[in-house]
C-alpha cells in the first residue's frame, strides 16, 4: 500500500468542500459588522454582567448556523417552505390559546422548552411567499397577489394580537418584499404611499386633539397609542414615556462628528440610555463613535444589502431570486426601524439592530437568513464551476 494512500488529508483539504463556492464579499461584510458589534457591546455592556461574553457566544452560534444552512441547496429550502410556514402558524395559534403571558403580552409557548414562535415566521413567511410565486412563474394573476397578501397577513395578525407590533411589522415587510419583487403593479403601491403620507400629515396636524387623556384610538392598544403620541412630542412626558426617545437623541447628538471615544460615553456609562445593550444600542454606538462611526455603520449595512441584491439578481431560480431579495431588504428594515426609533423619527418598537444588539434569538434568526443567502450565492457559483 503506497504512502499516498495512508497520508491523512490536511485540515484545508477537509474544509475545502465545505467552503467551496462561498461568497467572500458577503462574508467580509458580515465579519466587519460583527466586529463592530463586539466592540460596541464591550463598551455598552461593560458593567452589565456577562453581556459581552454572551454576545460573542451568540455570534459564534449564528456563524455556525450560517455555515450549516449554507450547505442546504435552495431546492431543499423550497421544500421546507410549506411545512415550516404551517408549523409556525400552528404554533402562533397555540400561543394565542395556551401561551405564557409576561408584562401583558402572550408571546411565548412552552413545548418542553419556552420558545417564541413569531421568530419562526420571520424566516417562514418569505420562504412561503417565494414558493407561492415560484409555482406561478410567468403566469401570476391578480388573484395570486391577493392570496400572497393573505399568506402575509395571517401571521402578521396573529403576532400583532399578542401584542408584538415590532415583530409583526418585520414579518409583514419580509413577505411584502417578495410580493414586490414578484411584480406588484405600481398602480397598487402608489395609492398606499399617498394614503400613508396623508394619514401622517393628518396625525401631526391633529396631535393636540388626539393625544389628550381619555381619547381612544381604534385598532391600537393603549401602549401603541402612547408610543405614537410620544413620537410626536416626547417632551410632554420627559421622565416617563418620552424618556427613552429623549435620552437616545441626546446621546446621538452629543457624539458630534468623531464621538466621545471608546468607553467614554457619558450617557451610556452613567446609565441614562435605557436598554443600551439591546434596542437602544445604536445610541451608545453613536455617542462614542460620532457621525463618522454612524456613517461607517450605514456603509456596512448598505454594502450587505447591495451584495445581497446582487446575489438575488444572479440567482438561478425564481424562488431563490425572490428569497434572496427579501432577505437582503429585511436588513434594511431592521436597520432603518431601529435607527429611526432611537433617533426619534419612528415610534419605539422592539426591533434589534443586526450584529450590534444583544440577543440570542435574534442572532439565530440572523444566522438562518445569512445562511440561506449564502446557500443561494453558493449554488450559483457551483453551477458556474
Amino acid at each position: 500500500m503506497s504512502a499516498a494512500i495512508l497520508e491523512k488529508p490536511t485540515l484545508w483539504q477537509r474544509l475545502r468542500p465545505v467552503l467551496s463556492g462561498f461568497d467572500l464579499l458577503l462574508m467580509l461584510g458580515v465579519l466587519a459588522l460583527a466586529a463592530g458589534g463586539l466592540v460596541t457591546m464591550y463598551s455598552a455592556g461593560y458593567d452589565h454582567g456577562t453581556r459581552f461574553v454572551d454576545h460573542g457566544r451568540n455570534m459564534l452560534l449564528g456563524v455556525a448556523i450560517l455555515f450549516l444552512v449554507a450547505q442546504v441547496p435552495p431546492q431543499r429550502l423550497m421544500q421546507l417552505a410549506v411545512p415550516l410556514y404551517g408549523l409556525g402558524v400552528a404554533l402562533l395559534v397555540a400561543t394565542l390559546l395556551f401561551g405564557i403571558t409576561k408584562k401583558g403580552a402572550t408571546r411565548w409557548l412552552n413545548v418542553g422548552v419556552v420558545i417564541q414562535p413569531s421568530e419562526i415566521l420571520k424566516i417562514a413567511t418569505p420562504l412561503m411567499v417565494a414558493w407561492w410565486f415560484h409555482r406561478r412563474e410567468g403566469q401570476a394573476r391578480r388573484s395570486d397577489f391577493f392570496i400572497a397578501f393573505g399568506l402575509v397577513l395571517l401571521p402578521f395578525a396573529l403576532v400583532a394580537k399578542q401584542p408584538d407590533l415590532g415583530t409583526a411589522l418585520l414579518i409583514f415587510s419580509s413577505g411584502l418584499y417578495v410580493i414586490f419583487f414578484a411584480g406588484l403593479p405600481w398602480r397598487l403601491i402608489l395609492p398606499v404611499f399617498i394614503a400613508g403620507a396623508i394619514g401622517i400629515g393628518a396625525l401631526i396636524a391633529s396631535e393636540d386633539q388626539i393625544c389628550q387623556p381619555g381619547v381612544d384610538w381604534p385598532l391600537l392598544h393603549d401602549y401603541q397609542q402612547h408610543r405614537i403620541c410620544t413620537l410626536l412630542d416626547p417632551s410632554k412626558d420627559p421622565l416617563g414615556k418620552g424618556f427613552h426617545t429623549i435620552q437616545g437623541m441626546i446621546a446621538i447628538g452629543s457624539g458630534g462628528m468623531s464621538g466621545k471615544g471608546f468607553m467614554k460615553g457619558t450617557q451610556t456609562h452613567l446609565e441614562f440610555i435605557p436598554e443600551r445593550t439591546t434596542d437602544f444600542v445604536f445610541a451608545a454606538f453613536s455617542e462614542e463613535f460620532g457621525l463618522a462611526g454612524t456613517l461607517s455603520l450605514l456603509l456596512g449595512f448598505t454594502f450587505l444589502i447591495v451584495r445581497g441584491l446582487l446575489i438575488a439578481a444572479e440567482a438561478p431560480t425564481t424562488f431563490a431570486r425572490f428569497l434572496a431579495g427579501a432577505i437582503s431588504m429585511s436588513f434594511f428594515t431592521y436597520a432603518f426601524v431601529n435607527m429611526g426609533m432611537v433617533s426619534g423619527i419612528l415610534p419605539v418598537v422592539g426591533v434589534p439592530l443586526p450584529f450590534i444588539s444583544y440577543g440570542g434569538t435574534a442572532m439565530v434568526t440572523l444566522g438562518l437568513s445569512l445562511g440561506m443567502l449564502m446557500s443561494i450565492a453558493r449554488s450559483r457559483r457551483l453551477m458556474q464551476s
